[in-house]
This record gives structure tokens, sequence and C-alpha cells, in this order.
């Protein structure tokens, strides 16, 4: 392992009721990139990302983050130590946006949560004098998108998880929340589904193409207008 690998999918294959979803799946991630899994629905790109933090384990191969299977972490550690953003968000209905984001540092007993509550909820476009008191309710789905984005911070994680999380958007509030997540890029280590190539192109620093749980491309997102398999060129068909 290099000093600045934190994701490693070593010959990755799971089945599931006899089907399979992955298959000898091989791929790495370096501390300050963006890494788009991008495919089609049913390809893989969820079950990948869930195998990253131990919600599930390879029916073969090996997941490792920061150099140790993800069969060897402690399951709560391993949760806590990545953020994770979905598209529903899942942020608690009867927690405030403040009781939200500050969830995992209080769990971990950590110092200065109001202020770092406040300092994330600034970070995202959430004025905190606003917002940290509303609840997730009182919120637009844009503002709910933004306050899980936060919570996913809250921890200061060296990786963060992100399943189509601006998918369910408007186009201009998903445009908005993409230059949100640009700004905040540097901060962090990020792998981010996507079935948008667009999305892909634009968040990106590498692509991985995934078609029926194998990967057909992989290369800088830049790229990606020179890819040549037949998958690659249905997704840029979409992108003219």
């Amino acid at each position: 392992m290099t000093k600045n690998l934190l994701v490693e999918f070593r010959d990755v294959s799971y089945e599931i009721g006899g089907k399979s979803i992955l298959s000898g799946v091989d791929f790495s991630v370096e501390a300050g990139e963006t890494l788009v899994l991008l495919g089609r629905s049913g390809s893989g790109k969820t079950t990948a990302l869930k195998m990253t933090n131990g919600m599930l384990f390879p029916t073969e191969g090996q997941v490792l983050v920061e150099g140790r299977s993800t069969r060897d972490w402690d399951p709560i550690r391993l949760k806590r130590h990545i953020g994770y953003v979905i598209q529903e968000v899942g942020l608690f209905p009867h927690f405030t946006i403040a009781r939200n984001v500050g969830l995992v540092p209080t769990l971990e007993k950590r110092q200065d949560i109001d202020k770092r509550v406040d300092v994330l909820l600034e970070m995202v476009g959430l004025p905190p004098a606003e917002f940290r008191s509303r609840y997730p309710r009182q919120l637009s789905g844009g503002q709910r998108q933004r306050a899980g984005v936060a919570r996913a911070l809250a921890a200061e994680p060296p990786l963060m998880l992100l399943d189509e999380p601006f998918g369910a958007l408007d186009p201009v509030t998903r445009l908005e929340l993409q230059d949100q997540f640009l700004a905040l890029r540097s901060k962090t280590t990020a792998i981010f589904v996507t079935h948008d190539i667009r999305e892909a192109v634009r968040i990106g620093t590498r692509i991985i193409l995934l078609k029926n749980g194998k990967i057909d491309w992989i290369a800088p997102a830049e790229d990606f207008g020179s890819a040549d398999t037949d998958e690659a060129k249905a997704f840029l068909r979409t992108y003219a």
C-alpha cells in the first residue's frame, strides 16, 4: 500500500441469490481524488459503494480501507470513519438540522461541536442563524441535501461516499450543489456514484465506467471524450 492510498478493490466479486452483481473489480482511490463510478442502473455502482464502508462484503476478493480489509475493521468504527451522502439524505426528521449535522461528532465525544456545526452549515450555504434550529421538513430538497453533505463532513472523514446525491433535484439546484461540492472537494477524498455523464466529467478527477458489474473503462475524467468502448460511446452520445 502506498502512503496516500485510501481504498483498494482487489479482484472483488459479489453474488446474491446466484446472480453476479460485481465480477473481478480492481481499482484504488488515492487521497485527494474524486473517483466517479459511472454506469447504468444495475451496473453495480451502489454495491461497490456499500462495500467500501462494510455494508456489504465481497463474495470473492478483498476491499481494503487504509490498508485494512473491511472485514477486519470494527463495523461501527468503519462507518463513522467514512462520510456517506445518499439521494434522499436520510436526515432524522425529529432532530434539528444542528443536531443532525453534529450527530457523529457527538457520538465520538468531540469538542466544540456547536462551533463545528456552524462552520459546516456556513460552508454548504446554510447560514446557521437561520437553519440550525430548523427541522428537515422545514427545508427544501436542495437545502436538505446541503445539510446531508454537512453531516457527512462533520467528523472530518478522510473519505466520503456519495450515492447519486443530487439526482432527485431540479437542474438549477443540481448545478448549484455540484458547484458547492467542487468548492469542498479539496477537503476530502470521495467516491461519487452517478449515471449522468455530464455530472461525472464535471465532478470527477477520475472515472470508472461499470457495465454489468465489470469495469468497462477507467481513466482521468478529462480523457472520457476519447473512450472507445461501446458502453462509453453510448454515454458520450448523451453528452452531445
